[in-house]
């Protein structure tokens, strides 16, 4: 199931824009996790990051193959998180991740499609805390993690991180917060 673009997403590509739009150097490596309808390589592309220097994962073949489409010219893999050995030596300057950040449905009601692009685990931060912890060994000297979750998300365990709250959106129910984890 593609992830399509809503609050959480639109919201995360207008930031993108905004931080791309700020470097000096736009020859920057990228990575795109949980790359879902690839709206934010695609973000990322239209501010003028050279094609060849982004790349986009994500678990779901379906969303692989939909941005294999519609986003020609970039490196588009499936993997869960870093597994892909394509991803085994790689560096980037900067690397995204809308993270599944919900705590799991205790009455199961959710399905099991949507679940993986919207559940981050049991308390909702085990999906971020594993992404954390994979993605320091693949960034650049400087390089830095945009992670985007939700007031929902237990806070706790990532601000092991030392996570910078950069950007902030109030919704209805919850807050979405963008971290920066140099």
């Amino acid at each position: 199931m593609i992830y399509k673009p809503a609050e959480d997403s639109v919201f995360f590509a207008e930031f993108l824009k905004e931080y791309i739009q700020k470097l000096e150097d736009k020859n920057i490596t990228y990575l795109d996790m949980g790359c879902g309808s690839g709206i934010l390589s695609k973000t990322v592309l239209d501010c003028g990051c050279a094609s060849k220097n982004i790349f986009a994962g994500d678990i779901d073949q379906e969303s692989v193959d939909y941005v294999k489409e519609k986003i020609l010219n970039i490196k588009v893999i499936k993997s869960d998180l870093f597994e892909n050995p394509e991803l085994k030596d790689k560096k980037f300057d900067l690397i995204s991740f809308n993270a599944p950040y919900l705590p799991e449905d205790s009455e199961n009601q959710e399905p099991e499609d949507s679940k993986l692009a919207t559940t981050g685990g049991p308390s909702g931060d085990e999906i971020s805390l594993k992404f954390l912890k994979q993605a320091k060994a693949h960034l650049s000297p400087g390089g830095k993690i945009l992670l985007l979750i939700s007031s929902l998300t237990p806070l706790e365990r990532i601000n092991k991180f030392r996570p910078k709250i950069v950007a902030r959106k109030k919704l209805f129910f919850e807050e979405l917060l963008i971290l920066e984890i140099k």
